[in-house]
């Protein structure tokens, strides 16, 4: 004897109105005895709906996923209503099931980011993007007022991470006109960028 789909998701539509107290432990809300399965999970809902959330919260570590977890319970526990012996049972029944499935949350974490290490790369915003082509255009530009030699050793030195030794082969020079280089080449840049 389940409930139909379409009555057990009715009390989902329902949000408390304003921050509620804290879970009480004495189970079940006031007033529940003799209800229908939909009119008490709407009552559990409307009493513990918030509580649920910051605990799922906790557990999970953020709040769109806590919300999940919490719907889900409440889902479960309206379908399985009829299986309740004892309605004072219902809420340590629900934060049971809010737990168990916090961890199901978790584990599914670890498993797929075992299984799939780095699919979607952290994208930067357009604002990080707008600002690092600023950075990157002054540099650019701070690099251009620099003599071609230095100009040469820097972008060795830093772009291709070349070491002095590697700079002064490729260059024909000497391992201290790489460093003087690099040297007034910096000291010019200060300059520049400020």
């Amino acid at each position: 004897m389940t409930m139909p789909a379409d009555k057990s998701a009715s009390y989902l539509r329902l949000r408390p109105a304003a921050p509620l107290g804290v879970m009480t432990s004495g189970g079940a809300a006031p007033g529940m005895r003799g209800q229908t399965p939909d009119e008490a999970v709407t009552v559990m809902y409307r009493a513990h709906y918030t509580g649920l959330v910051r605990l799922a919260a906790v557990l999970v570590g953020d709040v769109a996923t806590a919300e999940d977890v919490v719907q889900d319970s409440f889902i479960a526990m309206g379908r399985a209503w009829w299986r309740l012996r004892d309605t004072a049972r219902a809420l340590p029944y629900l934060r049971r099931s809010v737990i168990n499935r916090s961890r199901s949350v978790l584990r599914h974490r670890v498993v797929a980011d075992r299984q799939f290490p780095a699919l979607a790369p952290v994208l930067p915003s357009a604002e990080d993007s707008a600002l690092a082509v600023v950075q990157r255009s002054s540099v650019l530009a701070a690099l251009s007022t620099l003599s071609f030699r230095q100009r040469e050793v820097m972008v060795l030195r830093y772009y291709a991470d070349l070491s002095e030794a590697q700079i002064a082969a490729a260059l024909g020079i000497s391992r201290g006109a790489v460093k003087s280089h690099i040297a007034r080449a910096k000291d010019s840049l200060r300059t520049v960028l400020g």
